[in-house]
């Protein structure tokens, strides 16, 4: 397909850091077929003729949004899979260029025993705005991690704003590799574009969904309930994933998601 009719793939971003993600997603989006072009509040104008909407992941979802008091200071969380040496050797052996890229590029700043995550309210006010457009016009749009949980928030949702309660008896997961198993549910649209009902998925969050927002349906959780994917029944293409498929290109199914996201793009295009 040549350029010029590959349909435009918004994806949203902060304005200083997050090139990793952006990169993995373009790259994403590109294979399967898209033009991929990058929105962050500084380049809020790039926003326009869009076909499909990638709403990307990044720092903590404003709690105001969703009727929670601030924090009162940036939170320090411990990354529990640090007592997982072998999964930490295996991500930096098998995907080096992800693993070192996104530690260099990231937007959150990484210690030895936890990480500092700080808000972004002006990314937050652009995200919610494109969002809402993206209803109005029903265009197809995937929310990755924060960007899942912004979406829920946009249509009333909540989230729950730390996870611990959830892992007392088992760690909470901090690897790009496809080590956490979901459930998914079997008559969904994500369990169409993935290929099956069950599969594992990469973590990097510390907060998830709580209470769904309007015409929002759970369709994938962990064993301890934690939801990990959700989407609008009544969109053709409306999905929510907690992981990040874009750091999971060897895995056919995760690339469905792109794939079935250009797809419905493409037939977005063709009506303008």
């Amino acid at each position: 397909m040549t350029p010029h009719r590959r349909p435009v793939i918004g994806v949203t971003g902060p304005d200083h850091g997050g090139l990793a993600a952006w990169f993995a997603t373009a790259l994403a989006i590109l294979w399967a077929g898209g033009r991929p072009r990058r929105i962050t509040p500084k380049r809020a104008g790039q926003a326009h003729n869009l076909h499909g909407l990638i709403i990307g992941g990044g720092a903590d979802v404003s709690p105001e949004l969703y009727g929670e008091p601030p924090e009162p200071a940036p939170q320090e969380a411990v990354l529990r899979s640090s007592r997982h040496w072998t999964r930490r050797v295996a991500t930096a052996l098998l995907f080096p260029v992800f693993y070192l890229i996104r530690r260099l590029l990231s937007l959150h700043r990484m210690f030895i025993s936890g990480y500092t995550i700080t808000g972004d309210t002006d990314r937050d006010e652009l995200e919610s705005r494109l969002i809402e457009e993206a209803d109005n016009k029903g265009l197809p749009m995937l929310g990755i991690c924060r960007g899942a949980q912004l979406i829920n928030v946009q249509r009333g949702g909540s989230l729950h704003r730390d996870l611990k309660e959830f892992y007392m008896e088992t760690p909470q997961l901090t690897t790009l590799l496809p080590f956490k198993p979901i459930a998914v549910k079997p008559e969904s649209r994500l369990a169409s574009v993935l290929g099956r009902s069950r599969c594992r998925v990469n973590s990097l969050h510390r907060q998830a969904i709580s209470d769904t927002g309007d015409s929002i349906e759970i369709v994938a959780r962990e064993e301890n309930g934690v939801v990990q994917a959700i989407e609008d029944p009544e969109r053709p293409f409306m999905i929510g994933v907690q992981w990040h498929p874009e750091y999971l290109p060897q895995r056919p199914e995760q690339r469905g998601i792109f794939k079935t996201l250009v797809k419905c793009a493409r037939q977005t295009r063709a009506m303008d």
